[in-house]
């Protein structure tokens, strides 16, 4: 029997389908099929608590679910490839392989030069689904974007939610359209040169939808806990079909939906204590199912454990880049002055830039007084493109009482500065969905449950975020949105209209990824050498180091007040020998609402404009008096 993944129902060439299910504790299985007759049919038991077997009558779009040892009740398929009725209804059967692709010539993506974008396609776009996502793409092209990444897809109950709780992993939610549609949108982003990464839940499934524990509670082990309760068990007795399970759940978001990577969730609560990582073994089947194609994989860790970017051999899980919280904190302190709750381990200066910059995370295994522990190891030798940065994520947007954007929390011509530097800055950019616009739909935590639930989490939200003593006062937890309520999601949803009215920022973020493509040394992306000094507490530069060193790049930012240097008795102010410094961007341009700024680098000393950064290109002598 032809099989692509060793679990869930695969459409066979000469017609039927093959159904496999891991249910060890079950002495039967069948395959009961949707409609009048409701017809049943036995899988055959085989080694390691497997059962499987070819259903005749099961073919694309019929619905089915498993009876197991003859019980009444009914459970869909832990490795359904869609469920049209939601995590409790019936599975369907999928052919993957019949989706016509026009995508033959598409070779993926690297990690250099990509600029990420992350979208949840419920609120991305008005009607929040897949098809209108795709007519989206041409505008994000146009801005600069490279490369997409999409919020977890994974089935969940409900009308709305982030997707961090899904149930069913193999199977897109039926809320943004069917399987072909996913397609669609990544066919469709091929051909505009865009990459798709999808972010994948390996670390928790959620509490509503989730039957696995019907099947095997082998599952789950208690040996370890997440922050949403028991951890997958990838460890302990009867992990190997588990591990199976999510090896063969990441290659086939690679080989069915023709994915260019995947974002691995909260990959500290993956608990393995095998001797073999089970990232590493995602990681080598991921890039198994791509071929020929590149492929990208990106974690979040929030421990930032550095090993996961060195290579298996040394004892790494070989992924390609890792999420840094540091850099964020860092610049929204710099940004708002604010420094509750776990931002209190950061001063906003720019000591702390310049070190992201040259080193990634600012704790390499420092103690780190918020979590009262030590935090993060060594980074040295890792490029600064393997460390991803940003002013806004999911997350970080929702963190606050109003769901506001960076731009709302920061004076406009700080906010401009600070968007200079991280388009330009040498690690990997990510903005989050309507960032290059400067959307004003906030982004809150939504999630629709059955009521006890919907109880639970609107709680639980509200005590994380008293962790900020400012949103602990009883009138501004008063004034939370209630998760559960649709109007709630509903105003998270962007207004694509915002696009136009907002020229001035949509302009600021094109030039600058425009300016980021086309310049050989800030697209090296320090490559060829990388070099930062603080200048005072508000103001750094970073000079990008040229193959030769005589076409450096330098970025001057300063979030402070107008500063003089002079003296200024800083190397990396001066220019390579025989050149002269002019001006390739400044923030201040008045195309982008700025006032305006003369060249920084002057016969009287350096004088940088406050709120301000501005990129040099070093121009040769002689090239300046041929005009």
């Amino acid at each position: 029997m032809r099989r692509r993944l060793p679990v869930g129902a695969e459409v066979q060439p000469r017609g039927g389908t093959h159904f496999r299910v891991w249910a060890p504790i079950r002495r039967s299985v069948e395959v009961v099929l949707e409609g009048r007759t409701g017809a049943a049919f036995p899988l055959s038991r085989a080694r390691g608590g497997w059962f499987a077997g070819l259903v005749p009558r099961a073919r694309p779009g019929t619905l089915y679910r498993f009876r197991l040892d003859g019980e009444p009740g009914l459970f869909p398929d832990p490795a359904s490839r869609f469920q049209p009725d939601g995590p409790h209804g019936p599975s369907e059967v999928v052919a993957p392989d019949r989706y016509p692709w026009r995508d033959r010539g598409w070779r993926g993506r690297r990690l250099e030069g990509m600029i990420l974008y992350e979208l949840h396609v419920g609120t991305f776009t008005p009607q929040g689904t897949w098809a209108a996502a795709g007519r989206e793409l041409p505008a994000l092209r146009e801005t600069g974007i490279t490369t997409v990444e999409v919020m977890p897809v994974a089935d969940f109950p409900g009308r709305f939610g982030w997707g961090y709780d899904g149930v069913n992993l193999f199977a897109p939610t039926r809320l943004y359209g069917r399987p072909d549609d996913f397609r669609r949108f990544v066919d469709r982003a091929h051909a505009l040169g865009i990459a798709v990464l999808l972010d994948v839940v390996y670390n928790h499934l959620g509490p509503d939808g989730n039957h696995l524990a019907q099947f095997a509670p082998a599952w789950f082990t208690r040996h370890h806990r997440t922050d949403w309760g028991d951890a997958i068990n990838f460890d302990g007795p009867d992990s190997g079909p588990v591990r199976e399970f999510y090896r063969a759940n990441a290659a086939c978001w690679i080989a069915e939906y023709h994915l260019d990577g995947l974002r691995l969730d909260a990959t500290q609560d993956i608990h393995d204590g095998s001797g073999v990582s089970i990232l590493a073994e995602i990681a080598r089947d991921a890039r198994r199912a791509a071929g020929r194609r590149s492929i990208v994989l990106v974690a979040e860790n929030e421990t930032q454990d550095a090993r996961l970017l060195r290579p298996p051999a040394g004892g790494g899980c070989g992924l390609d880049a890792l999420w840094n919280d540091d850099l964020h904190h860092a610049a929204l302190v710099a940004l708002t002055g604010r420094s509750e709750a776990y931002y209190s381990d950061y001063r906003g200066t720019a000591r702390e830039l310049v070190s992201a910059a040259k080193h990634g995370f600012l704790f390499q295994g420092q103690h780190y007084r918020w979590q009262r522990k030590r935090r993060g190891t060594p980074t040295f030798g890792l490029a600064p493109a393997r460390f991803v940065g940003y002013l806004e994520n999911h997350d970080q947007v929702a963190n606050s009482a109003q769901g506001l954007r960076a731009h709302q929390l920061a004076s406009p011509a700080c906010y401009r500065a600070m968007t200079g530097l991280f388009l330009l800055g040498p690690w990997t950019p990510l903005l989050f969905q309507g960032q290059e616009f400067a959307s004003t739909r906030p982004f809150l935590f939504f999630a629709d449950h059955n009521q006890h639930l919907a109880r639970l989490v609107a709680k639980g939200r509200a005590e994380f975020l008293g962790q900020f003593p400012s949103l602990a006062l009883p009138e501004v937890r008063d004034a939370l949105a209630d998760p559960g309520r649709p109007e709630t999601f509903e105003q998270c949803r962007l207004d694509p209209g915002e696009r136009k009215r907002n020229r001035a920022t949509v302009a600021l973020h094109r030039d600058l990824l425009t300016l980021r493509r086309e310049d050989p040394v800030i697209r090296a992306q320090g490559r060829h050498g990388l070099d930062g000094a603080a200048l005072s507490e508000r103001a750094l530069v970073l000079r990008l180091f040229g193959p030769d060193h005589a076409e450096d790049r330098l970025l001057v930012v300063n979030l402070g007040r107008d500063l003089e240097l002079d003296p200024a008795p800083e190397p990396l102010l001066a220019p390579p020998e025989g050149s002269a410094w002019r001006v390739l961007w400044s923030s201040e341009d008045p195309r982008y609402g700025g006032n305006g700024s003369t060249p920084p680098d002057t016969d009287e000393g350096w004088r940088l404009p406050g709120e301000a950064t501005i990129a040099l290109a070093a121009r040769r002598a002689e090239r300046l008096r041929r005009g």
